[in-house]
């Protein structure tokens, strides 16, 4: 997998590890319950959920439950990866990569800077948001480019010194529809 590493069960300690059933109460969708908790928005940040972040450095360890005492599933090691936060636990943030894969990461770990990841092989940045606009770059599958903007349908990308405009579909990382300014 692709910026995320399996750690083996046998290198992980698990003395003290909490079960699953030490978990904050979750509903259907993974939130956590309570009456201060509006649905679609996080309980701690009020923010909606899902909703998009980055990997603040260049590592960040992804545990099985929202505490230290949790066993590490997951390493993320690509500085700057789009991640999804899906649910909140006072300082601890449940998120996944473009493959479903995470766990919970504590908030000091994450950054508000809006990244994305491209999915889709040779990329076209265009100079307009218009598929007659000329290309002006191309991005490689796999590359993380920071979001400068975003419409309905394309999003204004800059990554290794290239900016341009490229379509919703080829991107992670930046919900359908969402508009970023």
């Amino acid at each position: 997998m692709f910026g995320a590493v399996a750690l083996p069960l046998a290198a992980q300690e698990t003395a003290g590890v909490e079960t699953d059933a030490a978990m904050p109460s979750e509903d259907a969708a993974g939130a956590k319950t309570g009456k201060d908790c509006k649905p679609g928005f996080g309980c701690v940040t009020n923010l909606p959920l899902p909703r998009f972040v980055s990997l603040k450095g260049d590592e960040g360890n992804a545990r099985r439950g929202p505490g230290l005492t949790h066993r590490i599933d997951w390493v993320f090691t690509r500085p700057g990866m789009p991640l999804m936060i899906t649910a909140e636990f006072e300082h601890w943030r449940r998120v996944e990569d473009q493959d479903g894969a995470g766990g919970w990461v504590h908030y000091a770990l994450l950054s508000g800077v809006r990244t994305v990841l491209i999915t889709l092989d040779m990329a076209e940045l265009r100079s307009k948001p218009d598929l007659r606009a000329p290309v002006e770059a191309q991005a490689e599958m796999g590359v993380i480019a920071k979001v400068i903007e975003c419409q309905p349908d394309w999003c204004r990308i800059s990554a290794d010194g290239q900016k341009g405009w490229v379509e919703k579909t080829a991107l992670w990382g930046v919900l359908p529809g969402e508009i970023i300014e």
